[in-house]
């Protein structure tokens, strides 16, 4: 084909469209500041989403999870802990959410099935055994870093290169048109440039920052959440509070921890998030209303990552938690730079769905009419990363 895309930011999102690109037959060149995933995606907690969480609230994004859930089992096998999901009701208040959230997920297209409680108890002894209802879902677990290493080692597989520990200081111009970007590799100190035909702005929470430097405004709004996880895996599923989404309200289990999330406020720098010791202490008390026994295991680590959202009409500050969870793309020409695009929003689990909008929107704006590949293409193990080069 020719056109040269450079994709800033190697989370799931950049590395699910290296994957996309490549496979339309884009060469295709990734720089990430950091690591692979040691960002926003590295940092998050590994629920695999079903769309429940969403269902009565955003159900575009509900719906969203629910297909892609679907998809990424059949292309990332051996990857994914497909070991489910269940949203419980431990009061009153929990309860009468329950034939609402049912009706919401039927008309969203996300799996939902009540169990009886003596059943979800069986199934999970640790829980609060004067629970009031469960339903089960489609959620699952995965690691976020070889979720994102397998999209690229796939990517790479197809001609893509990875630039690791390269931070974009500015972009290159000719006029007003991007052709590349001004880059320091952070290791040895040294600066450099890499042209492209095109710029993909896929940088999470600093998505904002990056589309500063060509002097336009993006309305993302970095939202950070504190995560505590314990040393014990007490359950097996995922754990869901039956209710609207809210602070220390889910239980991933994940390895041979288990990890309790999260509040939502927003964070002015997601390059510094202190983390409040009453985030901390809420955490905790809200894992042992679900898991009594919860804080009995010891604290494994506490962390809080940025998630990358975009401010739409009507939110004001203090209801972050009513930002959509869906996909944004821009194309920059409209605001008078070309050769920029963005993309913000989405969950790592809708990766490859936000990354097949972003390469059709790109196609439409080069004129290049390649149809999507990602639904059927299996990708490679993660390990394959290491073994393909082209890196550095």
């Amino acid at each position: 084909m020719g056109f040269h895309a450079l994709i800033i930011g190697a989370g799931s999102t950049g590395a699910a469209l290296a994957h996309d690109l490549t496979l339309r037959g884009y060469r295709v060149t990734v720089v990430e500041r950091g690591e692979v995933a040691s960002e926003t995606t590295g940092r998050n907690h590994g629920l695999f989403h079903s769309g429940g969480r969403y269902a009565m609230r955003d159900p575009e994004a509900a719906r969203e999870c629910a297909e892609d859930n679907a998809i990424v089992r059949r292309i990332m096998p051996g990857l994914l802990e497909l070991n489910g999901g269940l949203f419980v009701a431990f009061n009153e208040e929990d309860l009468s959410y329950k034939d609402r959230f049912l009706e919401a997920c039927a008309n969203c297209g996300v799996p939902a099935q009540e169990i009886d409680v003596q059943e979800a108890l069986r199934m999970e002894p640790n829980l609060n055994p004067n629970i009031l209802a469960a339903v089960k879902v489609n959620d699952g677990v995965f690691d976020p870093f070889h979720f994102a290493l397998a999209f690229l080692a796939t990517a790479k597989s197809n001609g893509a290169k990875v630039y690791t520990y390269t931070e974009v200081l500015d972009f290159t111009w000719e006029g007003r048109t991007v052709t590349g970007v001004h880059v320091r590799d952070r290791r040895s100190g040294k600066e450099y440039e890499l042209g492209a035909d095109f710029v993909i702005n896929a940088a999470g929470p600093w998505a904002g920052r990056i589309a500063a430097m060509a002097g336009l405004h993006l309305s993302v709004v970095p939202t950070a959440g504190v995560m505590v996880a314990v040393a014990r895996r007490w359950t097996r599923h995922v754990i869901n509070r039956l209710n609207m989404p809210g602070d220390g309200d889910i239980i991933v289990p994940q390895r041979r921890a288990s990890v309790i999330g999260t509040t939502s406020w927003r964070v002015e720098d997601p390059d510094f998030i202190p983390i409040p010791d009453h985030d901390f202490q809420l955490m905790l008390r809200r894992a042992q209303e679900m898991v009594p026994d919860f804080n009995q295991a010891p604290v494994r680590g506490v962390s809080a990552a940025a998630r990358p959202l975009v401010k739409t009409g009507g939110v004001v500050a203090g209801n972050e938690r009513w930002l959509s969870r869906g996909t944004y793309t821009f194309n920059h020409a409209r605001d008078g730079v070309e050769g920029l695009f963005s993309i913000v929003g989405g969950k790592t689990t809708t990766a490859r769905f936000m990354a097949e909008q972003m390469a059709n929107f790109i196609g439409e704006a080069v004129g290049v009419d390649v149809p999507c590949r990602t639904k059927e293409v299996e990708l490679l193990p993660y390990h394959a990363y290491y073994r393909l080069g082209g890196e550095r």
